[in-house]
């Protein structure tokens, strides 16, 4: 299905022209980085953003949309065996636990439990691999040529990655789905479980690092480095920032969140 939206939004991004900036006026730990401008899709700065490398965890980020697009955030789903003990980080579902997709998806995007990932893909689909299709399948609907997935939490896989440039794309389509902004702007949330109360906390410090950042995602594997995914807000402007690869994660996208609004002239918030 072509997302009428975002076809546009990709036109205008190849169309305008990237900005001519002094090399020295910004500068970041990340290998790989990009700085967009959400809201017309124009990149406002980036380094090497069209190598493919790996994205760890931000890889959630287009399973969490993927889903959200496919079940009813209300439906209930029971944990499978194969989740159980999935490698990485967990939340440590209980087989049999039963929970929404939306308690799901905030412990993926929040607490990034690959259990949870691996839960929702046999929700959609009936096995990783048959939703890791459907994940390459939203891919190719949003023009994205450098992206492809493996599986569904972001593990190393030699088949699985993504570029700054693109996964900066696949961050302002999901954040302009209402559900998925939701959540991710969320420092921690609460529920009941069929086994009990559960709390995931968001690993996302941006949101406590910034008085603008109303998002994304965190990710890390020894192979990806660090990985993030921010989003800033401020008096009408949107900012996608990415880095993969970047040492210095946190201070990177502070400093791309100020160089980005300092172009539109808006003053810091008090």
């Amino acid at each position: 299905m072509k997302r009428p939206f975002f076809t546009i939004f990709l036109a205008i991004l190849f169309v305008l022209p990237h900005l001519s900036i002094n090399a020295t006026a910004l500068t970041v730990s990340a290998k790989h980085a990009i700085l967009l401008d959400a809201v017309n899709g124009e990149v406002l700065w980036e380094k090497d953003a069209d190598t493919p490398a790996p994205m760890a965890s931000t890889t959630k980020i287009m399973t969490a949309i993927t889903v959200i697009e496919t079940l009813p955030l209300d439906t209930e789903v029971s944990v499978p065996k194969e989740a159980v003990g999935t490698e990485g980080t967990s939340a440590y579902f209980k087989e049999g636990e039963r929970l929404t997709v939306s308690d799901l998806l905030h412990a993926l995007l929040l607490s990034s439990a690959n259990d949870a990932a691996v839960t929702l893909a046999i929700a959609c689909d009936g096995s990783e691999a048959a939703f890791a299709a459907r994940m390459n399948r939203l891919a190719t609907d949003l023009s994205l040529k450098d992206t492809h997935f493996a599986n569904p939490h972001g593990l190393p896989a030699e088949e699985h990655y993504t570029t700054a440039r693109e996964l900066a794309l696949l961050s302002a389509y999901a954040m302009n789905n209402p559900a998925f902004a939701h959540i991710v702007a969320k420092k921690s949330y609460t529920c009941h479980t069929s086994l009990g109360v559960r709390t995931f906390q968001n690993h996302n410090k941006l949101l406590s690092f910034s008085k603008d950042a109303v998002g994304i995602k965190t990710g890390f594997t020894k192979k990806s480095g660090r990985c993030l995914v921010g989003a800033a807000e401020r008096d009408g402007v949107r900012l996608i920032s990415v880095t993969l690869s970047a040492p210095n994660d946190w201070n990177d996208h502070i400093s791309l969140f100020h160089y980005g609004f300092s172009l539109f002239g808006i003053s810091e918030k008090s």
